[in-house]
């Protein structure tokens, strides 16, 4: 029978290995799928792909537990382009996804996953980082789904320490409280903020792709363009410049 842990490498897949290592229970291999934005670009926020690559990679290694890492062909961007050609939106690209229905996952991510469970043994068993309080998700688990978290009594708070506790908790937890592409429409303003701040590179891609004509939606996510929450936090800078400047003329006054 082989044993497999899927892991994003948030706190709780992550706390999933480290409770296999520590209580001896069989892993064969963590799976885990990379989105791409492009074919050279990863999906993932930079810090969160280089603790995955030399952190936390290399520490499972170090346990004789490999990683077997899944891209799809489709990325984001081939997502963002598609054209449509059926219905009332024929020709028009498909645009950003729908906030709330994460359809990266379901073409970039899932299918990937599925493909090589498919390839495994049929008694593979599975584990999943589902906590112990996320009784709804645990309701959903068969026989060869396990969560070692609701095991031996993990909470999400208690996988976040077992991270910090081995120096495995992705700096992603500085700023979110979730993981997720850098693309997200169901990002934060928190977690868009850091991306404007820290990675304006790939903010400006997003810019680049608010300007293409002919979407079948403007908006990036529920209520704004991409290029109104660019705006916004240009004003909010000139804002606090303004307001420093003024602080610096009382000082010398």
């Amino acid at each position: 029978m082989k044993h497999i842990s899927s892991c994003s490498f948030g706190k709780d897949s992550v706390a999933t290995v480290l409770l296999a290592i520590e209580h001896g229970e069989p892993l064969d291999e963590v799976v885990y799928c990379e989105v791409m934005f492009d074919h050279d670009i990863s999906g993932e926020i930079p810090e969160h792909r280089d603790f995955i690559y030399e952190q936390a990679i290399p520490a499972f290694e170090q346990h004789n537990i490999k990683t077997v890492v899944l891209r799809a062909e489709w990325t984001y961007l081939d997502h963002f382009t598609y054209v449509i050609t059926k219905g009332t939106r024929k020709g028009k690209i498909r645009g950003f996804p729908i906030c709330g229905v994460c359809s990266i996952c379901r073409d970039c991510k899932l299918p990937p996953i599925r493909q090589y469970i498919k390839s495994l043994p049929e008694d593979t068993v599975q584990y999943l980082g589902i906590a112990k309080d996320e009784q709804e998700r645990l309701l959903r688990l068969d026989s060869k789904k396990v969560s070692l978290l609701d095991k031996y009594g993990y909470t999400e708070q208690d996988a976040l320490k077992l991270c910090k506790k081995h120096n495995l908790l992705s700096p992603i937890y500085e700023f979110t409280n979730r993981g997720g592409c850098w693309f997200c429409p169901n990002a934060k303003q928190k977690e868009l903020r850091h991306l404007y701040d820290y990675h304006h590179d790939l903010w400006n891609r997003m810019l680049e792709l608010q300007a293409m004509p002919n979407k079948c939606s403007e908006l990036f996510n529920r209520t704004m363009k991409f290029s109104d929450i660019d705006n916004e936090f240009q004003l909010n800078d000139m804002q606090v410049t303004i307001f420093d400047l003024l602080e610096q003329r009382k000082e010398v006054v």
